[in-house]
């Protein structure tokens, strides 16, 4: 019986609830509880309806974003270019990857006519020529404005930055004996001829005790009339023959003494570092 009780009270609540609801939309009040329960639902449904144009504009950008964009190359344009344009996420780095097949190992080597993949339609023309809800949503614009002035920046920077590496300090070397075989050093290792600063440094203390003046006018080189000169003793035949484009054409000039004596060395025993004696 208690429950009874409680069903009842339950009805009646569900009656007055109907009846005022019923009254303060002005309906009749002879309406039955179920046409006011009715009446009364009604509303919630709206907030449905309201909601479909919603649902329906979020399938249409998701089958526009399905669509892959391709650009066709044209003269004089390059990733960094395209990249802007279309607003690709990832930049040229991105754009390339995604068409490195077809670009080849060099991204600055784009041909004319080429097709490009960008992407997705959603992806590749955030703020360029199919972004209309951006031109519909002015703060949306503005934004994604500003972060394509962010990416261009990015991308422009990176570029520079490889193509512009800092200067090299210009070497100075001092006159006089070590300062000459750096500087011989040097050249060699620029025309690919071998030594070392030891098997320099040895010969020319045995043959001139590093003075680059020195002649040798006794020696059966000397009777021929083309007698050793300079810090490693070459004569004038051996080095016109073994010059090193770039030094001086006089024997007597330390660094071209060094560098003729050391080429002819290569060619003859392997390398400076072999000779322990006349050569």
């Amino acid at each position: 019986m208690p429950a009874q009780g409680k069903h009842r009270r339950s009805q009646s609540t569900s009656l007055r609830r109907g009846l005022v609801a019923v009254t303060a939309g002005g309906a009749v009040l002879a309406l039955p509880v179920i046409g006011a329960t009715s009446a009364f639902a009604a509303p919630a449904a709206a907030p449905q309806s309201a909601v479909a144009p919603a649902s329906v504009a979020a399938q249409v950008n998701s089958a526009v974003q399905a669509v892959p964009a391709q650009h066709s190359v044209a003269a004089g344009e390059t990733l960094s270019k395209i990249a802007r344009e279309y607003s690709v996420s990832g930049g040229w780095e991105k754009l390339y990857e995604g068409n490195r097949k077809i670009i080849g190992e060099n991204p600055d080597l784009i041909h004319p006519g080429i097709k490009l993949t960008l992407g997705t339609k959603g992806e590749a023309t955030s703020g360029g020529k199919a972004d209309k809800s951006a031109k519909a949503s002015p703060s949306a614009a503005r934004g994604a404005e500003a972060d394509r002035a962010d990416r261009s920046e990015r991308i422009d920077a990176a570029p520079v930055a490889k193509a512009a590496p800092a200067a090299e300090k210009a070497v100075t070397y001092t006159n006089d004996l070590d300062g000459w075989i750096k500087e011989s050093l040097a050249v060699m290792a620029e025309q690919g001829i071998p030594g070392t600063y030891e098997g320099i440094h040895r010969n020319i203390m045995r043959e001139s005790s590093g003075n680059p003046a020195a002649i040798n006018n006794w020696d059966s080189n000397a009777v021929k009339g083309t007698p050793s000169k300079g810090l490693l003793q070459v004569i004038d035949p051996t080095f016109q023959a073994y010059h090193v484009p770039g030094t001086s054409t006089d024997s007597y000039d330390p660094v071209a003494n060094i560098t003729a004596a050391c080429n002819y060395a290569a060619d003859r025993y392997g390398s400076i570092d072999n000779v322990f004696g006349a050569y």
